[in-house]
This record gives structure tokens, sequence and C-alpha cells, in this order.
């Protein structure tokens, strides 16, 4: 099964001058939880979640509107292109522990979004196992290493 065949099409998207502000806004507009960030030629340099918005205002103790969404953002884009393997983008998922990704043209562009809820609701109709979609969530929510920063004792 191709991507382009559960992929969301158009998706929306915010640039990375944007302020936090403008994504929030997206976000809540159109019900969703993360965005693809592009530069200014069009390409996916990041995502955003709300995760990121919240975290940020919190920790900076500042208003969205003084936030650009490059200081958010997270920069290690794991992307797809809309004609690869779906269970390819399930062990990509897997693998980088991401419940997203942005399907992109060759050029960078993106032409759409994938997540693992939309192969979770595919599972219902059949083409992706219920196996798979629970092999994919437990791999994307185990936990992550803890990083040890600072002299070791």
């Amino acid at each position: 099964m191709k991507v382009s065949s559960l992929m969301h099409p158009d998706p929306i998207i915010c640039h990375s001058h944007d302020d936090l502000q403008r994504a929030a806004q997206l976000m809540w507009e159109h019900d969703i939880g993360c965005l693809p960030v592009l530069d200014d030629d069009g390409h996916v340099v990041g995502m955003i979640t709300d995760r990121d918005i919240c975290m940020s205002a919190y920790t900076r103790g500042s208003n969205l509107r003084s936030i650009p969404v490059a200081s958010a953002m997270s920069r290690g884009v794991h992307a797809c292109g809309p004609d690869d393997d779906l269970k390819r983008v399930e062990e990509a998922m897997q693998q980088f522990q991401v419940r997203r990704m942005p399907v992109i043209d060759a050029k960078g562009h993106p032409v759409g979004l994938i997540s693992l809820n939309d192969i979770a609701r595919r599972s219902q109709r059949g083409g992706v196992s219920a196996g798979e979609v629970a092999s994919t969530l437990a791999a994307i929510c185990a936990p992550r290493p803890l990083l040890v920063t600072g002299p070791q004792a």
C-alpha cells in the first residue's frame, strides 16, 4: 500500500519565521496538533506540535507573539514520499518514534501528511493489520534513553 492512499493532501503549514501565535492559531482553526514548518523556499525544515508551543512558552515565560516558530520546532524531520510503501513508513515511525510524518515531493515540498491515526483508521477497513498498528504504537511510545549531561560522578 502506498502512502498516497492514506495521507492527508495539502497539509496546513507554517513558516520558520512565523511566531508561535500564528502556529497555535492554525492548529486551533484546523483542529490539528502539528504543522510542517517551511523555509522561504517552501522546503520542510521542521515540525512543530501543540506541545512544542506550550513548553516553549512555559520555559521562556514569554508571549507566543514574541517567540519564533524556528526556536521551538523540531529540526530533525523524518519525511516520506507519496509513492513510499506504508510498511517502510511504519518502520521509520517506529525507529524515530514519531507519530506524524510530512509527505514531500522530490524537491522537498510538502504534498501531504501521514499520521499513526491514519494508519489505525485504515486498519478498520483492511489493508493494515491491527498487529502492525499495535507494534508501531508500542515502538513510538517506548521510553527513550535518558541523556546524561554534565560531569559524571
